[in-house]
């Protein structure tokens, strides 16, 4: 596949024309390093040949992050700047940048110098190799060590054991994708961090490769202590989507049938109490345990049923398929092809 692309006065690639990499950059209160990332950004890509974009996201900025990227956006033909109504997030920015995206190949990085661009070639060298997604790996992170490395290790830990996929650093912003596999994808609340677990539904190739860390010069850290329950319900919603979204009814169906069966047994114990030793029940704890049950057995099982018809809804009102296809050979025809529905 080939690409043009002109070299404008600036000395950046005029990226208008299909460009072959897109390079994402979510921002919130980062005016201090915009200009140097984006000048290492594209020193890099200059320096590879590939034809390119920058797509700066600014989730709501109020540092005068938004007046500096017009400015630039102004002079650089290579530099696109989306700038979003209020803080959405960053998952909401990121799942923007990717919609704006043109390139073949889309890399994800932070606005905080942390990462390093010069390790954006090696993540097309490994996406080239046939992989979906390749994810950095902070080998030798400049973090402080209490607040941030050991939730970190703990983290990964824990959504390598959920998710199955076991990669070292799933917090790592710095990430390459193929187009085609984000366009299968949507985002929501804090997903971005689980972007390989979500990949891997789809059946996704992954790799890991170690990336350059540095530490922050400017500005302090966006993300706390305080995001650690998000991150636990999303990772609770990742696991059920693993195990259960095509089949709601298995786990909502089956909790339901055990729940009615213990209350029906419990009722029977009861009955026979009632009508055959003529004891009182009416009285018993037992009497309203046995109408829980019931009552939840029902609720549980009706969510099943609802969980099915939802799901059936959302992939054929949107005709997307429960299964994804890599590759198709065939002797009737003269090459391979990719589905990239």
């Amino acid at each position: 596949m080939s690409y043009s692309s002109t070299i404008s006065e600036n000395g950046s690639i005029d990226a208008k024309v299909c460009p072959q990499v897109s390079v994402i950059v979510p921002i919130y209160n980062e005016v201090e390093s915009l200009e140097t990332l984006i000048s290492a950004i594209a020193q890099t890509l200059l320096s590879t040949r590939y034809s390119y974009e920058i797509i700066c996201v600014d989730d709501g900025s109020r540092d005068g992050s938004i007046s500096l990227l017009k400015k630039l956006a102004e002079t650089r033909s290579d530099l696109c700047a989306v700038i979003l109504r209020r803080n959405y997030g960053q998952t909401a920015a990121m799942a923007a940048g990717f919609n704006y995206a043109k390139g073949q190949f889309i890399i994800s990085l932070d606005a905080d110098l942390q990462n390093d661009p010069t390790d954006i070639p090696h993540l097309i060298t490994k996406l080239e190799e046939g992989y979906d997604l390749v994810s950095g790996w902070r080998k030798h992170r400049q973090d402080a060590a209490l607040t941030r490395l050991l939730p970190s290790k703990i983290a990964n830990w824990i959504i390598g054991r959920v998710t199955n996929v076991r990669i070292h650093d799933y917090g790592c912003s710095l990430k390459g994708y193929r187009a085609e596999l984000l366009a299968d994808m949507n985002l929501y609340g804090e997903l971005h961090r689980f972007l390989p677990a979500l990949a891997f539904m789809e059946g996704a190739k992954i790799a890991e490769i170690p990336v350059k860390h540095h530490p922050r010069y400017y500005g302090s850290s966006k993300y706390g202590l305080g995001r650690t329950l998000r991150v636990l319900m999303d990772l609770l919603t990742i696991w059920f989507m693993q195990k259960f979204l095509t089949r709601p009814m298995h786990v909502f169906g089956s909790l339901g049938l055990i729940s009615m069966a213990l209350g029906g047994l419990a009722g029977g114990y009861l009955t026979v109490l009632k009508f055959g030793f003529d004891q009182n029940i009416g009285d018993r704890p037992l009497l309203i345990l046995v109408v829980v049950l019931l009552l939840a057995g029902v609720q549980l099982f009706s969510f099943g049923l609802l969980g099915e018809l939802l799901i059936r809804t959302y992939h054929e009102s949107q005709g997307r398929p429960i299964y994804r296809v890599r590759e198709v050979f065939s002797v009737k025809r003269d090459s391979v092809y990719s589905d990239s529905k």
